[in-house]
């Protein structure tokens, strides 16, 4: 992984960008609303970029950018080919257990092995609820089917949205103090 303050400023030098093709896209005068759209897409497209298409989230942030609005999107990076890996849904692996029924054991072994298959049970259930909402949280986070893949993507992804935030919240402050003299 990179180091934090080279990724914040190549993250800068994007969003700037971005924000200026943006700006000057608009042959109209935008709305509030316009504006926060612009804001958040050119941010999001310039912290995507920043990761050079390595990976899987990146890549679903400019694919779903790509898709709404195109020519923004080509003018920040380039011309831009989707990648096939996003749109394509990884196959499912199919898990199978093997039950063992020994009719010789007794009726409190087998009273305690069901207890256990039951807590495991629910335990799988939980992980199961708690890894469908990370999917639903990390862009292209429903196309990972491996868990450790889905557990680093989301550590990048986060280590990526804390450079976003400090960096806009540098600039922020840097506005304020400016504006303020």
């Amino acid at each position: 992984m990179r180091n934090s303050t080279s990724l914040k400023q190549e993250f800068l030098k994007k969003w700037i960008k971005g924000l200026q093709v943006c700006n000057s896209s608009s042959e109209k005068k935008m709305t509030i609303m316009e504006r926060k759209k612009a804001i958040k897409m050119s941010a999001d497209i310039a912290m995507a970029s920043t990761r050079n298409g390595t990976t899987c989230w990146s890549r679903a942030v400019i694919a779903n950018s790509t898709q709404s609005n195109r020519v923004v999107v080509e003018r920040i990076l380039g011309p831009h080919k989707p990648s096939r890996s996003v749109s394509m849904v990884m196959h499912k692996k199919i898990l199978k257990k093997s039950r063992r029924v020994c009719s010789s054991r007794s009726r409190r072994v087998l009273m305690r092995k069901r207890d256990v298959a039951k807590t495991r049970s629910i335990a799988k259930r939980l992980v199961w609820k708690k890894t469908r909402v990370l999917k639903s949280l990390v862009p292209g986070g429903e196309f990972m089917e491996d868990e450790m893949c889905l557990i680093a993507e989301t550590l990048d992804y986060i280590v990526s949205l804390r450079a976003q935030v400090d960096v806009m919240r540098c600039l922020a402050t840097t506005t304020e103090f400016i504006n303020g003299k």
